[in-house]
């Protein structure tokens, strides 16, 4: 494996160096030889390895397709697409193992450790000068050690005890002597990293060219959330791994709990606000501070004061593509389940439905308001609804309305038409139909016009201050029960999203099970969803079982009871453990027998 990935990290520099000749940067001829050390002596060439650097970071953007294959959001409870053959619908059925698993991951963040790697040894022959300062050479130093960082922990949260590189290797290393390292070794590294990175990297980005580059608060940012996941069930004194060892006998998991990382979690998220906000970082609010606007535009306002850290992904409307309805030129693809269309709360806080029966029917909180039937008779005046939307729709938590399209909803000066016969149904679709009777509206940007290929900018946000808060909320309750702290940032994300604030008095288990609540609602669809149920420990009860949307085979126009059946679109496949990390590709395995499989693969 490691000796793959080097031949293609000299590789990248080779064509770095030859596309540099081509374009007449250097003053020897394109067919003199130049050495990686006469390269860095170079400024121009330096930076330019740095940037190759983040060739690697993920484009989460994409739920199905491009090279990285980022199936998390399929993958969880709260998504479906129409099509089968993607990789996301392999782990959906269980049909996955470790020859036909998607193997980019490990890949490209092998390739972009191993650029980082060769950036930092050699970086110190780069000179300084009045235009490329210590300062810049620190800043440079700090994007390399977060990137190094965050690829360990890509690789981690989906394959937990990783072989930890930290060095250039030469061609004529042993690669055989490379192994896996214990789980806690990976997460002391990264939390090492990204200390050091703190240090050298300013907290906000100074020059707009310098957008989409870590900062100290994206380090800040990458150290509390490898912490709380530290912190819990799956990785905190897991007895499944108990005799999950290294060929040599080394145990890659300790199955003995340490309460006290909860506390550690706790005082890194804390840090990481606090650093954050006296930076000048806030949680986003649009100018009109609508409820529901702040949360929409949160996702399409670019670089804005919520985000630690994100992905400049270019204009790109694929989000559009995939989640707009076919009457507007997309593929009707990312399709909302009934799971998390059911897990947002009535607008008064109430929970609409508390549990289902066997079949799949819902157990209705009559106290909420909610009711399952029936069509409201006038439009909203806030503009949420409008008259004959079904009464199951009405009256939920803002975020529901900047989250999901339903059906009546209207989106870009469109009503949609899920049902059999309408415009967005079944019927008038083909192979990209909507599964389940609703589309995804969170990242979407309503002025795309996809007819007349007018895209928009986008980014991924990989970190947010939102989510930090949430982060701090739980290690705290974890650590310390509900004090005030917790239902400060908790009622701060809710507050801003026009939800009234938790009740008070809850009980430390009570306060868990509404912060991760709160988490589903307010970090939908952003692939937290996938890794939380794992750290958890509950995806054997989230991704297993039938899985329900409306009944998109039926209806004739918009109040036709017939379309709004809770109908099983699929039944999902999750064997514990076996299913809670992934499968090292076999190739990788093949090529170098000192990596043990993970455990039932």
């Amino acid at each position: 494996m490691m000796k793959k990935l080097i031949t293609l990290g000299f590789a990248a520099i080779v064509q770095l160096m030859i596309a540099s000749c081509q374009k007449g940067f250097l003053d020897k001829a394109p067919e003199e030889d130049i050495t990686i050390e006469e390269a860095f002596l170079q400024r121009r060439y330096a930076e330019a390895f740095l940037t190759d650097i983040y060739a690697g970071v993920p484009n989460e953007i994409y739920f199905t397709d491009m090279a990285e294959i980022q199936p998390f959001v399929i993958a969880s409870d709260e998504l479906n697409v129409p099509w089968p053959e993607k990789f996301a619908k392999l782990v959906n059925r269980g049909s996955w193992n470790a020859f036909n698993v998607a193997g980019q991951i490990w890949k490209n963040m092998y390739e972009g450790i191993r650029k980082a790697n060769i950036f930092l040894k050699y970086i110190e022959l780069t000179p300084l000068d009045n235009t490329f300062t210590q300062v810049d050479k620190d800043r440079w130093i700090g994007e390399a050690l977060f990137l190094r960082a965050f690829y360990h922990f890509m690789l981690m949260r989906i394959y937990g005890p990783v072989p930890i590189m930290d060095y250039a290797a030469s061609l004529d290393e042993d690669f055989h002597q490379i192994k896996r390292r214990p789980l806690d070794e990976c997460v002391a590294f990264v939390v090492s990293q990204c200390d050091e990175a703190i240090q050298r990297l300013p907290m906000k980005v100074v020059e707009n060219r310098h957008l989409g580059r870590p900062t100290a608060a994206s380090a800040l940012a990458l150290k509390a959330r490898v912490l709380l996941y530290n912190a819990s069930p799956l990785w905190n004194g897991n007895p499944d791994y108990t005799d999950f060892t290294n060929t040599d006998g080394t145990a890659l998991f300790s199955t003995a709990y340490a309460a006290d990382r909860w506390a550690i979690a706790a005082e890194a998220n804390k840090q990481c606000i606090d650093q954050c906000e006296q930076a000048g970082y806030r949680l986003f609010r649009s100018a009109s501070n609508d409820p529901i606007a702040n949360y929409q535009q949160l996702f399409i306002t670019n670089h804005n004061e919520e985000v630690l850290f994100a992905r400049n992904s270019g204009r790109d409307a694929w989000m559009e593509r995939c989640a707009f309805p076919g009457s507007l030129g997309g593929w009707n693809g990312w399709n909302p389940t009934q799971y998390i269309v059911d897990a947002y709360e009535m607008a008064n806080g109430q929970m609409p439905i508390t549990s289902y029966t066997p079949s799949g029917s819902p157990v209705v909180n009559t106290a909420s308001g909610y009711q399952e039937a029936g069509y409201v008779a006038a439009d909203d005046p806030q503009g949420r609804w409008q008259a004959g939307v079904r009464n199951m729709y009405i009256n939920r938590d803002p975020r529901f309305y900047a989250t999901i399209n339903f059906n009546g909803a209207t989106f870009a000066g469109h009503r949609m038409e899920f049902w059999q016969t309408g415009a967005d149904g079944r019927g008038n679709a083909g192979r990209d139909y909507n599964t389940t009777g609703y589309l995804l509206k969170k990242f979407l940007d309503p002025s795309v016009n996809l007819s007349k290929g007018e895209i928009s900018l986008k980014t991924w946000i990989f970190f947010r201050l939102g989510e930090i808060y949430l982060n701090y909320a739980e290690a705290l309750n974890e650590a310390s029960g509900p004090v005030g702290d917790v239902y400060q940032y908790v009622n701060a994300i809710r507050e801003r999203a026009g939800m009234p604030p938790l009740p008070a008095g809850l009980s430390k288990e009570q306060m868990r099970e509404r912060i991760r609540h709160e988490r589903r609602i307010e970090l939908a669809f952003e692939t937290h969803r996938y890794f939380d149920c794992h750290r958890w420990k509950i995806a054997d009860q989230t991704e297993s079982g039938p899985f329900y949307g409306m009944n998109v085979a039926a209806g004739t126009h918009l109040q036709d009871d017939a379309f709004y059946q809770r109908t099983e679109f699929e039944k999902r496949v999750f064997q514990a453990p076996k299913h809670y990390l992934f499968p090292i590709p076999q190739a990788e395995i093949d090529k170098n027998p000192s990596f043990v499989q993970n455990p039932g693969w």
